[in-house]
């Protein structure tokens, strides 16, 4: 833990403006970490992209202009920061190599978190689409570990803003009005945690030697649902109930081969929780992992059950 009068880390953010990236800048900031973002243009023309920098400035982090494409400005940015935390999106995951390379050469990095606050790509047993995109994932973990890289992992599993507007149905967007679309038999169980707190838990990781070398998971025990519990809960909010519409795996598959894309893409990363269970299927062992909540009792997560008070 960051103990009083410990300096505490100087962060750069690789990808702060993407989806989960400004939610872990917010994080830093508000931990009273020196955070610097990466940005390609300080003064982007696109008035959203604009605001969201401006955001970053008022809550206290420095803009470095650099680019992932371009070595010299990237060595000069990690030059600057202790902890480089990537949030790249998923067009870009591959090219965290070139990251590595920069970390390398800069030679004063005490931890990289490349980009992953999802499934722990080590334990999945996904189909395509998105098998490639945890196999680039799972490549660039060793490619840290083969640089001798310190590193630290998040998996973070469902993030609630994405899955729970629609009550976590796979092609279904908005919430249930008569009857509820469920992968498998909706007693697997699946993880949830909002954007917030994912931020929060990264920067919480940063100095901490717990951490070092390790997947932080984001297991909040009061997150941990089954598809059907998740139904139930919603229920009795709305005091309603829903016909469930369960869809056998090889239908499920047959519905992956033939969906455009994002769609087979969110599908299949339904069918991975779902179906096989790849949130909740192993142990976090002390040899490969920690967890989040455990380690942070402090934090006060949302959960679900208050998340879906939104909608109401």
């Amino acid at each position: 833990m960051a103990t009083a009068g410990k300096e505490r880390s100087r962060v750069l953010v690789i990808g702060g403006t993407g989806y989960i990236g400004r939610y872990i800048v917010a994080a830093s900031a508000r931990e009273g970490h020196p955070t610097t973002v990466l940005v390609r243009d300080p003064a982007p023309a696109d008035p959203a992209k604009a605001a969201v920098l401006q955001g970053f400035r008022e809550s206290g982090a420095t803009l470095v202009k650099g680019d992932l494409y371009d070595h010299e400005s990237l060595v000069a940015a990690i030059k600057s920061a202790d902890v480089v935390i990537s949030a790249v999106g998923y067009a870009q995951l591959a090219d965290q190599i070139r990251i590595i390379s920069a970390i390398k050469e800069a030679g004063n990095v005490k931890r990289f978190f490349p980009s992953e606050y999802g499934n722990d790509v080590d334990r999945v047993h996904a189909v395509e689409p998105v098998k490639s995109v945890y196999a680039t994932k799972a490549r660039i973990r060793r490619a840290i570990e083969a640089e001798g890289i310190p590193y630290t992992y998040v998996s973070s599993n469902f993030f609630a803003g994405r899955f729970l507007p629609s009550l976590a149905q796979a092609w279904i967007k908005g919430l249930p009005t008569d009857k509820v679309i469920i992968l498998g038999d909706g007693n697997v169980k699946g993880v949830f945690a909002t954007e917030e707190d994912v931020g929060t838990y990264t920067i919480k990781a940063v100095d901490d030697p717990r951490t070092l070398n390790k997947i932080l998971y984001l297991r909040p025990p009061s997150n941990i649902l089954s598809h059907n519990e998740l139904v139930s809960l919603w229920e009795k909010k709305v005091g309603k109930t829903f016909e469930r519409v369960y869809i056998p795996e090889d239908e499920v598959l047959n519905k992956i081969q033939e969906s455009p894309a994002p769609l087979n893409v969110v599908l299949t990363i339904n069918h991975s929780v779902w179906v096989k269970g790849d949130h909740t299927n192993f142990d976090i062992e002390p040899s490969f992992g920690v967890e989040a909540t455990e380690l942070y009792p402090d934090v006060k997560y949302t959960t679900v059950d208050e998340y879906l008070n939104r909608f109401l």
